[in-house]
């Protein structure tokens, strides 16, 4: 991140910038009032449930993420990058280890030469979820993301169980990328995928190969990504350019060596194993929110967001179709290397040549993911390292606010036509509120249903004639029932609720497919992220957002006063 100057450490409302200091003191780490003292943290644990319910029913307000929240991070971040620029960080984010290793892993032993409609499938998915990341981005465009978005819809809980997992996230991918990129660099010197793990075998088999390779690759991309971001541009413009052309020698050269018999049979582990790979495969596509959190750095958000994100997951997609398509012609599925799947295959088709090409050039593309990664998490981490002072609150009237982006309903208020008394109004909204909560919450339980349907019962064919009905209803009613919030103000998700619908249905879906282990994975750290939010983050952010209300009050008293106001405009102050 370049500075482009001191901004205000303080709250935001009537403090002056200052200077920020390094220290180390316990202040500094834990600044709340809570971690004062072992009495104020009592009293804070003993309020808990009071202060879980504040922050799940407040919401952050679009321009506090745009101003308090952003001025926050102690430094304002150059406007330099261009669409042309997000492009190519989309590309670097996205291709890496996901083709030249989740391809030949899920090929062999998920889905057979199918690999090809699986890639379909989570590109898909992967394609619905940018058009929403790019609306919201376009709207904030600010280094939170995802967090940010969430924090202005669904609240501090979820925005917090959210990056978490968003986290979490960057951390394995990271992880699986580096190790492959010392399976790949093993293969280049004519070694095996193993030979430059260390192995333990006090640890179980899973986790009994130690990568130092892998640690040293993630630490000097790590310092190189602190570096600057343009400069990060750049390393990724060029080495993307290398990789995309060595992507497309191992397309036209596997190709010269495709036998078609290959295909047959298409489908050996059925429609299950198809999508199954699909669940897996999404993780090919990781990295493609981290150009969302670059927004606060292109030079025109509205132009160059879109055009960056759907452009670089368009050139992806179609790369993962051909080079798995290249893949399954070149050897029979069964034969396919799980490791390193492309050089493998060349070397049993007789060109040993063409896999120093393939093992040359696939360290650089997982350089690439490695970089933007790296990138992104620090994007990420920009506003949850500040301190999460919401100087400007918005609590809603009802406290379930839907998952799909559609705004408030007030919103909508202030845009109709015809005015009508306020309290007939504010019914009328709650109304058209609670209904479009009811909708959203079909959708999501039929898609739910649906993907238990799956997963539970080979048989399931009589449930969704009755979940997939009822999903179909339930957006229609969505669509012609509840009137539209806001229209966006310069690029909005196509399709409104269809798309976004389609999307919930389809990630459920493909979530119906994933492996029991990966979801008790997934409970261990959701619990280890709620004992930290309930035993320190709900605090902190309560404190500051209690600490900033007070701010603001005595400012509007101070302002009210020395403007000359009369008795009368300062009550008016007061009870605003």
């Amino acid at each position: 991140m370049e500075a482009g100057g001191e901004v205000g450490g303080g709250c935001g409302v009537g403090t002056a910038a200052r200077r920020r200091e390094c220290s180390c003191s316990w202040e500094d780490f834990l600044p709340e009032e809570s971690f004062q003292s072992w009495r104020n943290y009592g009293r804070a644990m003993r309020e808990t449930g009071t202060r879980f319910l504040n922050r799940l029913t407040t919401r952050s307000l679009d321009r506090t993420e745009l101003t308090e929240v952003r001025a926050r991070s102690g430094h304002e971040m150059r406007k330099n990058l261009s669409w042309w620029d997000l492009i190519w960080f989309g590309i670097g984010a996205v291709i890496g280890a996901g083709i030249f290793v989740l391809t030949g892993q899920e090929a062999k032993e998920a889905a057979g030469p199918s690999i090809i409609i699986s890639f379909v499938i989570s590109g898909v998915s992967a394609m619905l979820s940018v058009f929403c990341y790019t609306e919201f981005a376009v709207e904030i465009p600010v280094a939170g993301g995802s967090f940010a978005y969430l924090r202005v819809e669904l609240g501090d809980f979820m925005a917090f169980i959210a990056a978490g997992n968003i986290l979490l996230e960057y951390v394995i991918s990271g992880a699986a990328v580096a190790r492959s990129w010392t399976s790949y660099f093993a293969t280049f010197l004519n070694h095996q995928p193993n030979d430059f793990r260390i192995h333990a075998a006090s640890l179980s088999a899973d986790y009994s190969r130690l990568d130092p390779i892998a640690c040293v690759v993630i630490a000097v991309i790590c310092i190189l990504a602190s570096f600057s971001t343009k400069g990060t541009s750049r390393f990724n413009y060029v080495a993307s350019i290398v990789h995309i052309a060595i992507i497309l020698f191992v397309i036209i050269a596997g190709l010269t060596k495709a036998d078609t018999r290959n295909l047959t049979p298409f489908n050996p582990f059925g429609t299950r194993g198809i999508f199954s790979a699909s669940a897996v495969l999404f993780f090919a596509y990781v990295g493609f929110d981290a150009v969302s959190t670059m927004a606060e750095e292109t030079k025109n958000p509205a132009k160059d967001v879109p055009l960056g994100l759907i452009g670089a997951m368009s050139i992806t997609t179609l790369f993962y179709c051909l080079l798995s398509l290249t893949l399954v012609l070149m050897q029979p599925y069964a034969a396919i290397d799980v490791d390193a799947p492309f050089s493998v295959a060349f070397s049993a088709a007789g060109m040993d040549w063409a896999k120093y090409v393939v093992a040359f050039g696939a360290p650089k593309g997982m350089t690439t993911v490695l970089l933007v990664s790296a990138v992104g998490q620090a994007r990420y981490l920009t506003p949850l390292a500040a301190p999460t002072c919401h100087c400007i609150l918005y609590r809603p009237q009802h406290p379930l606010q839907p998952v799909l982006h559609l705004h408030p309903l007030p919103l909508h208020a202030r845009r109709r036509g015809h005015p009508r008394p306020p309290i007939l109004r504010r019914r009328r909204d709650n109304q058209l509120r609670s209904e479009q909560a009811h909708r959203v919450y079909l959708i999501l339980a039929s898609s739910a249903a649906t993907a238990l349907l799956w997963a539970l019962s080979e048989q399931g064919w009589k449930g969704y004639v009755v979940t997939v009905p009822i999903w179909f209803m339930a957006t229609a009613a969505l669509q012609w029932t509840v009137p539209q919030a806001r229209t966006p103000k310069t690029w909005g998700v196509p399709l409104v609720p269809w798309l976004p619908a389609a999307s919930i249905a389809i990630n459920f879906f493909l979530l119906g497919s994933i492996d029991g282990a990966s979801y008790a994975r997934f409970g261990v750290w959701s619990l280890l992220l709620l004992l930290y939010y309930f035993f320190s983050g709900l605090h902190a952010s309560y404190d500051t957002a209690m600490a900033a209300e007070k701010t603001k009050r005595s400012t509007r008293m101070e302002e009210g006063d020395g403007g000359g106001s009369n008795q009368s405009t300062n009550g008016e102050i007061m009870r605003g």
